[in-house]
């Protein structure tokens, strides 16, 4: 019989405590803001438990010495009233594989906060990619909850460093942003706790996040602010001690509200006015105590992070810092996939015309993500490309039907680089998008391309667009995300050869929206946006029926193969695998293994590694992304990759007993380039 493990301490379930945040809240902070609690009136608690001024402020007990905290969007860079960095969007840091990367525009980001005198960071968005469709993947972290969460570990290492709240959202399983406030997503307890929890999970129980905002959308059919099982029995029981704010305007009921474990609404009262919590309270149906919880966690992480002690803004830090656009370029430069190159990349020197609706501005997602930059900070692809020098004679051509003397042009030039994609008006916030580019782009690229062999084509993006149309036919393919205000220099130093790439599918790109497992299930009212699922009910159910099978999980599943599979992109370099072995640790094991760059130049591979059971006792995924690392080689020269695996990386949730176990028995190591590029299968037993 097979032996099973039953996993129920949290250090054991997610390894070592790699971080140790300095902000996390001690039984003084708990008994500061108790003392403080005790001394407020009904009046002055339930003011603090919304939020006030602007929607972008709690509110000030004067009296008592707690100040109005300032917070503000954004995942890309600090928003509202202000001018900031623009960064990499979510994605791209996913792509980029690089917890330094994300470590750096965490670290960024909390410069650019205390510069202005904000200590609450709405970010980040860590739903997972389900369907390309959403209009908010573009802040997200990919499909696997492995690779989101070692990223949002990072990113919220780097802004919390600074003295600044980051919040973790959207909690629980917001996968689409079409009807988001009706639409129910139906979840097995298995799939939430394997696919959709676990980033928020680890930020709590590794992290120490401060503060986790709740989901427009019902699950399960309550909604997520009012859910006490989302919030009471899962995100508390983990430990969790922060403070959990509704997303804004997403609270319906006060009652709701105060017996749910929400601390704070936002962005205003909504359902906790005055005249509508007092008589609940007064009459006994609403103890005051859970209003003093309410305050209590509020309370207590402000004092945690020095918010009713020392100023809210540094005088010493620039608004438009050096070090910030420094972590913009580091993560731009690492988060584009070249997915196609028939040899015209790197291109050494030259002509090169430039040309497409994104080719002479910074496109950037819509919604709370879109950005307001610092005037003059911001790098176009034509700017980008401009500033290499003599070595290239770039021009831009912004019509999109060509004049005699522009065809001819485009016909000379060495290379045509045509830049299209979303923008904030196609891919946003609230809305989904479609899977086609936007009207007009095909034939702009079908144009070019019958003119120019050497047509690259860069793709602005929040996940997989159709390229069918035009995969054949061009020379090249960047997915380039939203670059933030350093990803034109960040992709002219790309083509140019100056840099590698060295970005990875943080999902799978399918090739057709119909083979993604998701798509029949996914649910849109608007047959416009999407035509599998179409639906006139007036309170809808998205059915999560793909279950833990999503993404590159449901490829062997059922059978589908990627037009691209996760973690792929192409490199200026080749690598080579060898010498793996595994050695037993403590708490699991190490994989260890030597990359050599076999290529003609310095460039940096991420390498990853697959967890397969052999003879699983329940249905599983065929193997799961449970490590990753990148590393810069120089050409020639090897490098040695130590890749820990913790006993929690081969569980898996066991929805009877509601328990993480591990199987005893064999399993297969899987070291690869991408999930369909294995170079090394090693063995282990447990």
């Amino acid at each position: 019989m097979k032996k099973t493990l039953i996993i129920s301490a949290v250090a054991l379930f997610f390894g070592s405590l790699a971080f140790a945040q300095p902000y996390i809240i001690t039984q003084a902070d708990k008994d500061r803001a108790a003392e403080l609690v005790g001394k407020m009136t009904l009046d002055e608690k339930i003011e603090l438990i919304s939020g006030k001024i602007d929607g972008f402020h709690t509110a000030a007990i004067e009296r008592l010495g707690i100040p109005s905290v300032r917070m503000a969007d954004g995942p890309q860079g600090v928003r509202n009233k202000t001018n900031s960095t623009y960064y990499p969007c979510g994605i791209g840091l996913a792509a980029s594989f690089s917890r330094d990367a994300a470590k750096g525009v965490g670290d960024g980001i909390g410069f650019d906060a205390t510069a202005r005198g904000v200590r609450i960071m709405l970010c980040p968005g860590v739903n997972i990619y389900r369907s390309p469709l959403c209009g908010r993947n573009f802040e997200y972290y990919g499909e696997d909850p492995f690779l989101a969460s070692e990223i949002a570990l990072n990113y919220i290492e780097g802004i919390q460093d600074h003295r600044v709240i980051a919040t973790i959202k959207h909690f629980a399983a917001n996968n689409q942003e079409y009807q988001r406030h009706r639409t129910s997503s139906c979840v097995d307890e298995r799939t939430l706790n394997e696919i959709y929890f676990p980033t928020f999970r680890k930020a709590v129980e590794q992290g120490d996040v401060a503060a986790v905002m709740t989901s427009y959308n019902p699950l399960n059919g309550v909604h997520s602010a009012e859910s006490s099982w989302l919030i009471k029995e899962n995100l508390r029981k983990w430990g969790f001690e922060g403070i959990v704010m509704s997303d804004w305007k997403s609270t319906y009921s006060t009652l709701g509200v105060l017996t749910s474990g929400l601390d704070l609404e936002m962005p205003e009262s909504f359902t906790t006015k005055p005249e509508m919590v007092k008589p609940l309270v007064e009459n006994g149906v609403v103890p005051e105590a859970k209003l003093d919880l309410m305050c209590q966690h509020i309370l207590q992480t402000f004092i945690a992070f020095g918010l009713l002690d020392q100023p809210a803004k540094d005088e010493s830090i620039p608004e438009d810092y050096e070090h910030s656009r420094d972590m913009a370029y580091n993560a731009a430069v690492e988060a584009p996939v070249l997915l196609a190159n028939k040899g015209v990349l790197p291109l050494k020197k030259g002509r090169i015309v430039v040309l497409g609706p994104n080719a002479n501005t910074v496109a950037y997602g819509g919604g709370s993500g879109r950005m307001d930059p610092i005037p003059g900070r911001n790098i176009t692809p034509y700017a980008g490309l401009k500033a290499l020098g003599k070595k290239y004679n770039v021009q831009l051509i912004e019509n999109t039907e060509f004049s005699a003397d522009e065809q001819k042009a485009i016909s000379k030039a060495n290379a045509v680089v045509v830049v299209v994609g979303f923008n904030h008006d196609t891919e946003m916030e609230n809305h989904d998008r479609t899977y086609a580019l936007p009207a007009g782009q095909n034939e702009l690229i079908a144009s070019a391309a019958a003119l120019n062999k050497n047509t690259v084509v860069i793709i602005n993006s929040g996940g997989e667009v159709d390229i069918t149309p035009f995969k054949d036919k061009v020379a090249a393919i960047i997915m380039a995300w939203y670059g933030g205000q350093e990803g034109g220099k960040a992709l002219a130093d790309i083509i140019s050869g100056k840099v590698s790439p060295s970005g990875k599918l943080p999902f799978t790109f399918w090739g057709s929206e119909e083979k993604n497992p998701a798509a029949q299930y996914y649910h849109a009212l608007d047959p416009g946006v999407h035509k599998l699922s179409p639906s006139r009910n007036p309170y809808p159910h998205a059915v999560y029926s793909e279950g833990i099978f999503v993404g590159y999980r449901g490829v062997e599943k059922f059978g589908v193969e990627p037009m691209f599979p996760f973690g792929y992109g192409l490199s200026y370099s080749s690598f080579d695998y060898s010498a793996g072995s595994v050695v037993p640790t403590a708490d699991g094991c190490e994989v260890v293994f030597t990359v050599k760059n076999t290529g003609k130049v310095d460039a940096k591979e991420s390498v990853q590694v697959y967890v397969a059971p052999v003879k699983p006792s329940v249905m599983r995924p065929a193997f799961e992304l449970k490590g990753f690392d990148k590393k810069l080689i120089a050409k020639g020269k090897s490098v040695e990759f130590r890749i820990p695996l913790s006993f929690s990386e081969f569980s898996y949730y066991d929805e009877e007993t509601h328990c993480w176990k591990v199987d005893a028995g064999e399993y297969k190591l899987l070291v690869g380039s991408s999930s369909s590029d294995i170079r090394l299968s090693l063995d282990f037993k447990l």
